[in-house]
């Protein structure tokens, strides 16, 4: 029988993984809540209605079905027991354990609200594609809701958007719903001349933490003559169903609050049983095992590891694929017993998009880009490294269709509603 590795997640750093070992004399299994690979950079863009669903989604099952020591297990880890090397998954038919002679826990992150619950209870957020879809369904709601509204204050509420964090995501939702409400609501419901408003909240005085100050500035300046409200150095401090107040006592009444101010590491870290670095996150060592544990390796969000300047590694992507492919060959390494890599994160640089012709690129942390140039930098990337030829072509004619066309296909609203069974 071949070594058996359990890979738990199947985000980027999973699948990395997973593909690598494919090639291997290795059985794998792996474990995902969900059957399918979420591109997650393009999540927002199913919120705001840009892309379906099924285009920045891929089934797992389909990505390995040529693999045959590659099998995938539906379901969520309850447990992981490192003495005895068993994990244990439950499913809504009942729960099983898998042994595993080496695990990879590549859980990912999840948002942290940091101890306020009324965030937590009021907010929307995009961490899945479910995440994506209720958000769109929320801003289709409350645009119909505003026809039927009487009361001018309360339809202003009902098409205020707050967005908080000045991050990537916080920056590319709050430009996209904009963009939604721009070129697309604003003629379709012009007959009752709604106004939507889409402020951006970030407790610093600048957005884009990890970018150079030009590009920061750059950022800001093509949100704002985009139409979006900026509100730098402020924080959050209340939320409630109907408003938003700030730190320094200002109220915007909304209701709509997406929250994008910081994320930690997935509770699967708590399952391993060893002491947890900052913002929850599992420290490893350069070859990506767990520190105190044996045959147990972890990539990606949930990981902290200090580079060479003392500083953890960012949560990217990248990140966490470079870290999946080490752990695969250590691993391996293990098995055949030969030498092992050591973790050296090959850093191409970061870049965000703000909207039509809007965006900023720090390219090998050397070259910067604003504009035109950066977008289509952005569009160029995001479109190659998408899963699945179909899925490419899908998000090139729409991007193509919402250029010329200004139009945005996927804004029905789809609700599920509970059935009501016949007397």
């Amino acid at each position: 029988m071949n070594p058996k590795v359990i890979i738990i997640g199947a985000g980027f750093g999973g699948l990395e993984a997973a593909t690598k070992l494919a090639k291997e004399p290795v059985d794998i299994l792996l474990i995902d809540k969900n059957n399918f690979h979420t591109f997650t950079p393009l999540i927002y863009q199913v919120a705001t209605c840009a892309l379906d669903p099924s285009e920045v989604a891929y089934p797992v099952r389909g990505i390995f079905r040529r693999n045959r020591n590659v099998s995938f297990l539906l379901g969520t880890v309850t447990a992981i027991d490192t003495d005895s090397q068993t994990i244990t998954v439950e499913h809504s038919d009942g729960q099983r354990s898998e042994h595993y002679d080496a695990l990879i826990v590549a859980g990912g992150s999840v948002y942290n609200f940091f101890g306020m619950e009324d965030v937590a209870r009021h907010s929307y957020v995009l961490d899945e594609l479910s995440d994506a879809v209720r958000l769109r369904n929320h801003i289709l709601r409350l645009f119909e809701k505003a026809v039927w509204e009487e009361d001018s204050a309360e339809r202003a509420a009902l098409t205020t958007m707050v967005v908080v964090g000045g991050g990537p995501t916080g920056i590319e939702t709050a430009g996209a719903i904009y963009e939604l409400y721009n070129h697309v609501l604003s003629h379709e419901f012009s007959q009752r001349k709604l106004r939507a408003r889409v402020v951006l909240v970030e407790m610093q005085d600048h957005l884009l933490a990890p970018y150079p100050h030009s590009l920061q500035h750059a950022a800001l300046t093509q949100l704002r003559s985009l139409g979006v409200e900026v509100i730098l150095g402020n924080g959050l401090d209340g939320v409630s169903a109907d408003s938003v107040t700030l730190s320094d006592g200002t109220e915007i009444p909304t209701h709509t609050l997406i929250w994008s101010a910081g994320v930690k590491a997935s509770p699967l870290a708590e399952m391993l049983g060893v002491e947890l670095a900052r913002a929850g996150r599992v420290p490893i060592d350069a070859q990506t095992k767990v520190l105190g544990l044996e045959n147990v390796y972890a990539v990606g969000d949930m990981t902290y590891l200090e580079d060479p300047e003392g500083n953890p590694y960012p949560m990217l992507i990248p990140v966490a694929q470079q870290q999946a492919e080490v752990a695969a060959h250590n691993i391996m390494a293990a098995i055949n017993g030969t030498a092992t890599k050591q973790f050296r994160y090959k850093d191409r640089g970061i870049m965000a998009t703000i909207g039509r012709k809007r965006a900023v690129a720090w390219l090998y942390n050397r070259v910067t880009l604003k504009g035109r140039l950066a977008w289509l930098a952005w569009l160029g990337l995001h479109l190659v490294t998408l899963l699945g030829f179909r899925n490419r072509l899908n998000v090139l004619v729409n991007w193509t269709w919402n250029y010329f066309t200004y139009d945005r296909s996927a804004r029905l609203l789809l609700e599920q509603q509970q059935r009501i069974a016949k007397q």
